[in-house]
């Protein structure tokens, strides 16, 4: 697949851009360069070959889920000035 001028033209125009001859023709080549790598990588066999998240199989090592603080919810309501059930009551800001 490759586009005409008038293709770029007609982009720019849907994306709002501004554009030159110079630009469009420059775009032109870029994208059908594109468009060429695109068709290349289309004709590489890759049936039987399963999709991966990440092109070197690694895996994320994540650290043990382990509390390292404790609950100290008592302690700190005593700062409060006004509470109710455990949480901090504020005075309403929005009418």
């Amino acid at each position: 697949m490759s586009l005409s001028i008038d293709d770029v033209r007609r982009i720019a125009h849907l994306a709002r851009i501004e554009i030159t001859d110079t630009q469009a023709q420059a775009t032109l080549a870029q994208l059908n360069d594109i468009f060429a790598m695109i068709e290349k990588m289309q004709r590489v066999p890759t049936d039987g070959v399963e999709p991966m998240s990440h092109p070197l199989g690694g895996s994320q090592r994540l650290r043990d889920d382990v509390v390292t603080e404790h609950d100290e919810r008592e302690t700190l309501m005593r700062n409060a000035p006004e509470q109710q059930d455990g949480l901090f009551l504020v005075p309403k800001v929005i009418e």
